[in-house]
């Protein structure tokens, strides 16, 4: 209901008997702009004359109260009725706002597109002393990330340490023990930009005591970089049994590794000196060794010649190598297809590492979907809910949001650093990773000396989760050519098999089957320091005890 600005003026009456609440039609007469205009107006020209009462009442006759109380009556008759209208409508459409930014969080996500630069994952790998260290290093320096003065430094505090060749790795071997011993321990992390893409190098330690740490950095890339020792006798220490070079091949495959780099490093080494012999000889022995874990070497392994210590083909094409004209490792990486990132499907972040620092702090990759600052989530397999207070992505810069790829720290509120373990998954309210302590998956049976049968112990390596597991029961083995089950429980199974087999956990673990989520489906199982066999989930068994 509106008020008539239009409406003639009228002086009060105090005595006429025709102003009472029944609004006598006595009155239209008196306007007559207002008969075209339909009779709910009608009615509101009394409270035109009401509000104008009003205004003269304290001036004109301040005794008479009774029948400014009947005005003051028509008031709140009217106006309430007005408010009371208008609050039902507006709450409404506010309360379904709040609806709406739960559900926009995850339903937005058919609308959201990747800004800017497209975000990949690195992880370089290989045996040790392969140089993947002293690789990242260089890539970081001459991409502009670790400037000349902190690169000097380095360099003479390694010239003091009787280190001198090691001062490029410095850049990515940060703690003491890893710079003492040269080795790398913990899955180090660094950022750069090219003109076309983000990058986050996560550089995997090459030792075998530490290849737990190794599966937890590749499950988080999107791409391979495996780096080959040139020099005479390294590479064959690296690719011979028990050599770091098949394990960490076979378990990047298993991690979702798809694409693969092989830069066969150390060429500038005087025992090697470019030579285009020592490099067609490392091709063909990998190759055929590629092809049987599941690359395709025509689609899926590119090789390159490179040396991580001089900087040759990291980012411009060096003159040095006659025989190879293909592009520098950082334009290969440019150019690379990238798989498609799932921002339409629901939020998973396995965390891999946790501490405290002014609250919670967790680090993970966002596997699935994306997430925004202030947004409510759940901490599986706790149930518990926590909000995001921070968000920092490589640079450790604050950002608003991250999606799909991006390798984040969060800052969590409403939950203890204690109550978090690497291996936990932070996932959306309607759509929650599974936990159970029980699953059926296929099994290929890798490398191991005796039979494996029912009751057999191990230790699982899925995502960044590691949990210890037994085999509760071998349900049907596979035959290789056909593919098909057998219909009787195998007795045992040896290397080279492969099975169907219950797993029982020691603990709640968050997982999916293969068919549903790839990253969060595949595992390896490890047992006295070496990958035994690889698997994928095909069932999970939900609430067994």
């Amino acid at each position: 209901m509106s008020l008539n600005p239009q409406a003639s003026e009228w002086k009060p009456s105090f005595t006429a008997k025709s102003f009472v609440p029944s609004f006598a039609p006595a009155q239209v007469p008196e306007e007559p702009k207002e008969e075209v205009k339909p009779e709910p107006e009608v009615k509101a020209e009394p409270k035109v004359e009401a509000k104008e009462e009003v205004k003269e009442e304290p001036k004109v006759e301040p005794k008479e109260e009774v029948k400014p109380a009947v005005e003051a009556k028509v008031k709140p008759v009217t106006k309430p009725a007005a408010s009371t209208a208008k609050p039902t409508t507006k709450p409404a459409t506010k309360a379904t706002k709040p609806s709406n930014a739960v559900l926009d969080i995850e339903d937005e996500d058919d609308q959201v597109t990747i800004e800017g630069k497209e975000h990949v994952n690195v992880v370089f790998m290989g045996h040790v002393d392969a140089g993947k260290s002293t690789m990242g290093g260089n890539i970081l320096y001459l991409t502009g990330m670790v400037d000349k003065r902190t690169l000097e430094k380095y360099e003479k505090e390694a010239k003091e340490a009787g280190r001198e060749s090691w001062y490029l790795s410095w850049a990515l071997d940060t703690n003491t023990e890893e710079r003492a011993k040269g080795k790398t321990v913990e899955t180090g992390r660094a950022y750069f930009e090219t003109d076309k893409r983000k990058y986050t190098i996560l550089d995997a330690p090459g030792h075998k005591n530490f290849v737990p740490s190794m599966i937890q950095g590749a499950s988080q890339a999107d791409i391979g970089v495996l780096v080959i020792s040139a020099r005479k006798g390294e590479f064959e220490t690296g690719f011979e049994r028990g050599g770091q070079t098949r394990e960490h091949t076979m378990l990047a495959k298993t991690s979702g590794i798809n694409k693969l780099v092989i830069a066969v490093n150390k060429m500038d080494d005087p025992t090697v000196k470019w030579d285009k012999a020592r490099y067609d000889e490392i091709v063909s022995k990998l190759s055929p060794f590629l092809k049987a874990t599941g690359f395709n070497p025509k689609t899926d392994v590119h090789f390159m010649p490179v040396s991580g210590f001089t900087g040759a083909n990291l980012k411009e094409r060096s003159k040095d190598c006659s025989f190879y004209s293909g592009p520098s490792l950082l334009e290969y990486l440019d150019d690379s297809k990238m798989i498609d990132r799932k921002l339409n499907a629901p939020l998973m972040i396995p965390i891999s590492e946790k501490y405290k620092d002014m609250g919670t702090i967790v680090v993970g990759k966002v596997e699935s979907g994306h997430i925004k600052k202030g947004q409510s989530i759940l901490l599986m397999p706790n149930k518990q809910m926590t909000e995001i207070t921070a968000i920092y992505n490589e640079t450790e810069d604050e950002v608003d949001h991250a999606m799909c790829g991006d390798n984040i720290r969060l800052r969590l509120k409403g939950v203890e650093e204690e109550d978090v373990h690497p291996g936990f998954v932070l996932c959306g309210k309607k759509n929650p990773v599974k936990t159970c302590t029980a699953f059926e998956a296929q099994l290929a049976i890798i490398e191991h000396k005796n039979i494996i049968s029912a009751g057999y112990t191990a230790v699982l390596h899925v995502h960044s989760a590691s949990e210890e597991i037994t085999l509760a029961a071998l349900l049907h083995s596979i035959d290789k050519k056909t593919g098909k089950r057998s219909k009787r429980p195998p007795p045992f199974v040896k290397q080279g098999q492969k099975v169907i087999a219950r797993i029982e956990t020691a603990g709640p673990i968050c997982v999916e089957t293969f068919a549903r989520y790839p990253q969060l489906g595949r595992f390896t199982l490890r047992d006295e320091g070496k990958t035994v066999a690889i698997g994928k989930i095909t069932k999970i068994i939900e609430n067994a005890e």
